[in-house]
């Protein structure tokens, strides 16, 4: 393809599953131009262990954890700035095959000779037992069926969203709609910001690029989600269905029969006043925009 790379991995606080994602990454049969990992305030001997093992990386270490959406959106900006063609992102659990990268590549240059020029290329996602990651499948973009059946003629498969585990995004895909919204933390962050930019622009699933991610389970679980956590997804759920405009109308009516079903299941399996307090919370908080502090378009 002939444009630089840059890898953004964000990490917090899980030093042994970043030094095999990054051995995975600087062992791949196209090693990126540049690796960049994002510390969220780690305290688990993280810095050491790259600065020992690890000092060709760069390293952004922010001054707190900022999530997932804050270590993304600071180190998307950071790359961007710098000036790479190509934004390669992952989580620190993410372990990608030798030839991930070379596979997004090829199939960046055949859409853009044989259809046009993709802007984001997600992996296909396994487990650890090599079936596909439940957590991390894309959206297939079912809206526009002449892109969808010329992407699969070429072995790929249009996309309406996807998660940052192994998602190769074209800096113009910033330029155009700017960055994730640092203020969702965590969860639905990568959902927003793939489909706000997959509501105009050409984005495929590339099967011959497999990466592993490494989850504790392989299934969403409600089991064990402590209430502040779980405030997170009725939070940011109501910002995408309230202050997004990166869905369709017939799209939000159909996540929000799916976020009204969640918070059931959830008041169902953990009934008690401290949980209500905190699903209160999370729909009150809803209801304020996100986009005041962020630069996200």
């Amino acid at each position: 393809m002939g444009k630089t790379v840059c890898a953004v991995i964000v990490t917090y606080n899980r030093k042994e599953l970043l030094r095999e994602c990054l051995s995975a990454v600087l062992s791949q049969a196209r090693r990126p131009d540049h690796v960049l990992v994002v510390d969220n305030a780690s305290t688990d001997g993280t810095p050491e262990m790259l600065k020992e093992e690890f000092p060709q990386v760069e390293v952004f270490r922010l001054l707190e954890n900022q999530g997932g959406a804050g270590g993304f959106h600071e180190g998307m900006k950071r790359a961007y700035e710098e000036g790479y063609n190509w934004l390669w992102l992952m989580d620190d659990d993410t372990i990608p095959d030798k030839k991930a990268l070379v596979e997004l590549e090829l199939a960046a240059q055949a859409l853009e000779e044989k259809v046009k020029q993709p802007f984001i290329l997600a992996s296909k996602v396994v487990w650890t037992d090599g079936a596909l990651h439940p957590m991390n499948i894309a959206n297939v973009k079912t809206n526009d069926y002449d892109l969808l059946i010329r992407t699969i003629e070429l072995s790929f498969l249009s996309i309406r969203s996807a998660s940052f585990v192994s998602l190769l995004i074209h800096c113009q895909a910033v330029a155009s709609y700017g960055l994730p919204i640092k203020e969702y933390f965590i969860w639905n962050d990568d959902v927003e910001y793939t489909a706000r930019i997959l509501k105009s622009e050409l984005g495929v699933l590339v099967p011959a690029s497999r990466v592993v991610h490494k989850t504790s389970h392989k299934y969403h679980s409600l089991e064990g989600i402590k209430p502040e956590r779980f405030y997170y997804e009725i939070r940011n759920k109501l910002w995408i269905l309230l202050w997004s405009k990166a869905f369709f109308p017939k799209e939000k009516v159909r996540i929000a029969l799916s976020f009204a079903k969640g918070i059931g299941k959830y008041l169902w399996r953990y009934p008690s006043a401290y949980n209500f307090r905190w699903l209160l919370k999370g729909i009150k908080d809803g209801f304020r925009s996100p986009w005041k502090s962020s630069n996200s378009k």
